[in-house]
């Protein structure tokens, strides 16, 4: 006897050691066969299971509506023809009245190795539906923690900001999804080709507080290190632990850019303004920094919306707002 991966709409194959392959489609969490193909499996003539059927509705052992299905087919005459379907309840039942020995093999696998498919199959669904529960419980500390944090005076004005960022960050999650897969975690998809060295990162600093200056938006101590603070930032975005990166995927390393540079203040003045920037030109060399539709996957609102989060945020929140950000790049 053997048995294919069971999967709703396919077909497993049933053999005994001495009789018939015979196919069985699985619908519905059940396998479905019709009369016929229910006496060759147990070595009898069809009139005996038709009878065994109708005693079976007569006592009431089994209900008609749920372990029979009709099944309109064309014939070669072209003539459209139904035959009565009937799942495994019926076909163990038939089972136990038929007197052959094909019956008991039948039984006998049936028993232990279907009915232990579909309680395995409802052991995952139960996973799922726990997964799910999870997913929403994901969803609503996210809305806990960005509601709570909007009354935070530095993001005092910044409500709509929040709104959309949540909004944005829902419909990223494309929950109906996600429900059927796995727990939301930090997402990982693209890889980035390249590298933010700090001499590069100098440059765009430099550059950077030179028109802000212009503007007269920045003084001299803007973009100024705090010793090798920053040098040791970008070192850690690079990290490998095992030969394998810390920070594998160009959302990881990006969102943790934003957050060290923020939250690390590796220069004296600036480090917001600094660390927006570079997390814009890190995306922007990688070309991750638009949606195909061509707009920013985080615009200059929601930018400066989670720069003043993470700023105001306590250290212990750090993966919620890696979360928020890595899943909000993915779109």
């Amino acid at each position: 006897m053997t048995k294919q991966e069971f999967k709703a709409g396919e077909i497993i194959i049933y053999r005994s050691p001495q009789g018939p392959e015979i196919q069985v489609k699985l619908d519905k969490d059940s396998v479905w066969l019709d009369a016929h193909l229910i006496a060759k499996l147990f070595d009898v003539n069809r009139p005996a299971i038709v009878k065994h059927i109708n005693n079976i509705y007569k006592t009431g052992e089994l209900d008609k509506k749920t372990t029979c299905s009709i099944l309109e087919q064309v014939a070669a005459d072209g003539k459209v023809r139904k035959m009565n379907l009937y799942n495994l309840d019926m076909i163990i039942s038939v089972g136990y009245r038929v007197n052959s020995k094909r019956a008991t093999q039948f039984r006998i696998w049936a028993t232990k190795t279907l009915r232990e498919h579909l309680v395995k199959g409802y052991t995952i669904n139960e996973k799922q539906l726990l997964q799910s529960r999870n997913q929403l419980k994901e969803l609503q500390n996210t809305i806990d923690f960005l509601k709570e944090k909007t009354k935070h005076e530095l993001l005092a004005g910044q409500e709509k900001e929040i709104l959309d960022l949540l909004s944005s960050y829902s419909k990223t999650l494309t929950l109906l999804e996600q429900y059927d897969k796995e727990k939301l975690t930090v997402a990982k998809k693209a890889k980035g080709k390249f590298i933010l060295t700090y001499e590069e990162s100098r440059k765009v600093i430099d550059g950077l507080k030179e028109d802000l200056m212009k503007k007269r938006e920045a003084g001299n101590l803007f973009g100024q290190e705090n010793g090798d603070k920053f040098k040791a930032l970008l070192g850690n975005l690079y990290q490998t632990f095992g030969k394998k990166e810390l920070y594998p995927s160009l959302e990881e390393k990006a969102a943790h850019l934003l957050y060290f540079v923020i939250k690390d203040h590796p220069f004296v003045d600036g480090n917001k303004r600094i660390g927006s920037f570079l997390f814009v030109y890190f995306l922007d060399k990688n070309n991750y920094l638009y949606k195909n539709s061509g707009e920013k996957k985080i615009n200059d609102n929601a930018l400066t919306a989670l720069s003043l989060l993470i700023a105001i945020s306590d250290p212990q929140e750090k993966d919620k707002l890696i979360k928020i950000v890595t899943n909000l790049l993915i779109s």
